[in-house]
């Protein structure tokens, strides 16, 4: 961790950039790509993933160490979370940037807001938090730190407008990010025979999701390889992750599970079936249209605590935006080996059932709008930028 600023340039504007975990790293990036574009001499800082850093960011604190789940979770790791935030409040003050752009990752970047808007400094957030789900209430938080909202579901607009707040649906980064692929094409990639039966196991890109659902989804492609000796078990590496964060729940496995680098779209078009965590990755598969069961553990205490605060019927993003179970659900106990295997045994065996879930996630696309959303974010970025000037 960086806790001196970035050196000090002649000319550009200087943006200060956050993003605390995998997906808004990438979809981060893709902005930061496009407003080098139209502001080719910026400068970049903040917390930023391997995405961001190889768009030229630097990284004050890489996002890998922030990407943290669950509500006893983040208390286990308050010190040091807090601890960034401190150093990131220091660098507002020191450096007093043109501009803050914040990715998601709502309870930090609401409280970096509060200082930049304090100190003057112009915020525009990326990516909702989920007021829509549960605290409602921190709509008017959010109108009374931030300056523009750009927001990648519909649904979202009329919540920050009737706070007053300037607000864009800038269409859904994943629209635009998830490349086209037939499933013999993405075979061909990985290096898969055409008829090769192919399970992906996504335990998400968090090391404490990892460390509660991996040896989960192991044991369920045990038991799943006993029915179906063929099929071959795919698992993405997260860009936020390493080899080392899989190993101990991989050693000793009775099937060969195969960890693929830097292929997840590969994984997901290639795939019959997939099990992943919920989080973004859902409506990734979804565009996929590969049929998927979402599995979601977290400590019982936070799972307890967040049953009495979302009110919505499903976890699943896929769920949520097709405003019904598109995608099957095992949440807490309910994910365990045996029934995560019976779920994905369906879906390899029974056609029918496997069409019905396809024709239900296809209708996800429609829903999160066109490509162009890193462009409309930059030129909202852009308009933020001449106002200051």
């Amino acid at each position: 961790m960086n806790d001196a600023p970035p050196a000090p340039a002649a000319a550009g504007p200087r943006i200060m950039i956050v993003a605390g975990e995998a997906s808004g790293d990438a979809h981060a990036a893709h902005v930061v790509r496009a407003l080098r574009a139209r502001t080719p001499d910026a400068r970049f800082f903040g917390i930023a993933g391997t995405h961001m850093q190889r768009e030229g960011v630097e990284a004050l604190v890489d996002a890998r160490q922030m990407a943290v789940v669950g509500l006893v979770e983040v208390l286990a790791h308050f010190r040091f979370l807090y601890g960034v935030l401190q150093r990131l409040r220091r660098v507002l003050r020191d450096e007093r940037p043109d501009l803050l752009i914040l990715v998601d990752y709502p309870d930090f970047n609401l409280r970096l807001a509060r200082t930049a808007r304090e100190l003057g400094v112009p915020v525009l957030y990326y990516i909702s938090p989920q007021v829509w789900a549960w605290r409602k209430g921190r709509v008017k938080t959010i109108a009374e730190r931030v300056d523009r909202m750009a927001v990648v579901f519909p649904f979202e607009v009329p919540l920050y407008q009737d706070a007053g707040l300037h607000v864009e649906f800038v269409g859904h980064p994943l629209a635009e990010e998830c490349e086209p692929m037939d499933r013999v094409q993405a075979r061909a990639r990985l290096g898969l025979p055409a008829g090769t039966r192919v399970v992906g196991l996504f335990p998400g890109s968090r090391r404490s999701e990892v460390k509660r659902l991996l040896p989960t989804m192991v044991a369920a492609a045990e038991t799943l390889h006993q029915r179906f000796p063929d099929v071959r078990f795919l698992l993405p590496l997260a860009s936020s992750l390493d080899h080392a964060d899989l190993a101990p729940h991989l050693a000793g496995t009775q099937v060969e599970i195969e960890v693929v680098e830097d292929r997840a779209q590969e994984v997901m078009h290639a795939s019959d079936a997939i099990v992943s965590a919920s989080g973004t990755a859902t409506l990734e598969i979804a565009l996929a249209g590969t049929p998927l069961l979402i599995v979601y553990r977290v400590a019982p205490l936070s799972y307890t605590l967040l049953r009495r605060i979302i009110k919505l019927p499903h976890i699943g993003l896929c769920n949520i935006v097709a405003e019904r179970e598109v995608a099957p659900e095992l949440l807490q106990d309910a994910a365990e080996p045996g029934r995560i295997a019976d779920v994905l045994g369906r879906m390899l065996e029974d056609e029918v059932y496997a069409a019905e879930l396809r024709a239900g996630l296809a209708g996800v696309r429609a829903r999160l709008g066109g490509a162009g959303c890193a462009e409309n974010v930059a030129r909202m970025a852009v308009e933020m930028l001449g106002e200051r000037r």
